[in-house]
């Protein structure tokens, strides 16, 4: 017998659907994610902590999940939606079917529910609070318990997913994923003898992945990191990473990075840009519903290119508060937000999208030669 399992949102609106993975109640920022697929790095993307994603795309799990691909080393998100769930998976890479691992981190699903309608009402209101429940199916209990939670603003959701101790990076690039990544001038060992120090505030594996590709030695430290332990690794350059929420809480992280400007040269990727951003004397702001998906178009104002990327994220650097010195080099073609900042001064640059993902295949690629080119 099929369980019931209901989302309701801090509006008022109660979603009925069939459960799958674990059992349990949950609350979270509610969101979507535009991707055709790529489900698995969603799942194991640390910036998704605190949100429940929703697919937009009708069916999901059709390839099932392999362990080569994840993101980081467990989930983080606290629900997952779609459509239509696929139960047998059909592929030579799948170990096991989305269900199971869902079940296996203790994520709760839900399927069934009418998702166009859920992200219309998104898009329209914004990202809201809502409640995912196997246990209580009382609409009225719901909703009030969707209304009582607490938003993302102003909450430091990074410290539930940094790592506790610095480590050193091993893993390798896929061949998929390596064949996808040319051109080849930034590969093959151009950065040999580089060593980056990389501040991990929830950060996807693709990413070191890509960093070691370069030829680099990679060492990861928790973004709770001082620039005096940062400084005392002896790094040729630092990249600040992707992570969860609100940056503006982040003052620990903001210090580091003011601490470091000028000192070394720094790259930073999503989260990452906006605590550069921040660290500069910038300010954020909270968008909409954010960019989650993987065809969002973004102009390179230095070469006038279009680059097809990868996003998730829900804040945005506000271009209008950069202080001079710093200049704005890509932007959104959506809605002209802010997707990638410089301050040739300090040597530092960041932004807000994922090369390390590959969307355009390649389009993206080159911001890692950039940043050799600072560390040389």
């Amino acid at each position: 017998m099929e369980q019931l399992a209901k989302l309701a949102l801090a509006d008022g609106t109660v979603f009925t659907g069939r459960h799958f993975g674990a059992e349990g109640e949950v609350f979270g920022e509610v969101v979507f994610n535009t991707s055709m697929t790529g489900y698995q790095e969603i799942l194991t993307d640390p910036s998704y902590n605190g949100q429940i994603v929703t697919m937009t795309y009708p069916l999901i799990g059709n390839y099932g999940i392999n362990r080569a691909d994840v993101e980081s080393k467990g989930l983080s998100l606290r629900g997952f939606i779609c459509k239509e769930l696929c139960r047998e998976p059909s592929n030579y890479r799948s170990e096991q079917p989305l269900q199971d691992y869902l079940k296996e981190n203790g994520v709760i699903g839900l399927e069934g529910i009418d998702t166009r309608a859920l992200v219309k009402k998104l898009r329209v209101k914004g990202a809201m609070t809502g409640v995912l429940s196997t246990i209580d199916l009382d609409d009225a209990s719901l909703v009030a318990k969707a209304q009582n939670s607490p938003g993302l603003v102003g909450q430091d959701l990074v410290r539930d997913v940094m790592p506790d101790q610095v480590s050193e990076w091993s893993g390798e690039l896929h061949e998929i994923a390596r064949y996808a990544t040319t051109p080849l001038p930034v590969r093959n060992g151009a950065g040999k003898g580089k060593h980056i120090v990389a501040i991990d505030y929830g950060m996807k594996w693709n990413i070191p992945r890509h960093l070691k590709e370069l030829g680099c030695k990679v060492t990861i430290v928790p973004g709770t990191a001082t620039a005096d332990e940062i400084l005392a690794l002896n790094p040729d350059g630092v990249f600040l990473s992707n992570g969860p929420g609100d940056p503006e809480p982040l003052d620990y992280a903001i210090q580091t990075i003011q601490n470091l400007l000028g000192k070394k040269p720094i790259f930073g990727i999503c989260l990452g840009q906006q605590l550069l951003g921040l660290a500069l004397g910038g300010k954020t702001f909270k968008l909409k519903f954010g960019h989650r998906g993987g065809n969002q178009p973004v102009l390179n104002r230095d070469t006038g290119r279009i680059e097809i990327t990868s996003q998730n994220h829900g804040f945005a650097v506000d271009a209008s508060t950069l202080p001079e010195g710093a200049e704005v080099t890509h932007i959104n073609l959506n809605d002209n937000t802010v997707e990638g900042i410089r301050h040739r001064g300090y040597g530092a640059f960041g932004v807000q999208y994922h090369p390390e993902a590959s969307a355009g295949p390649h389009d993206s690629h080159y911001l890692f030669g950039e940043f050799l080119k600072l560390m040389n």
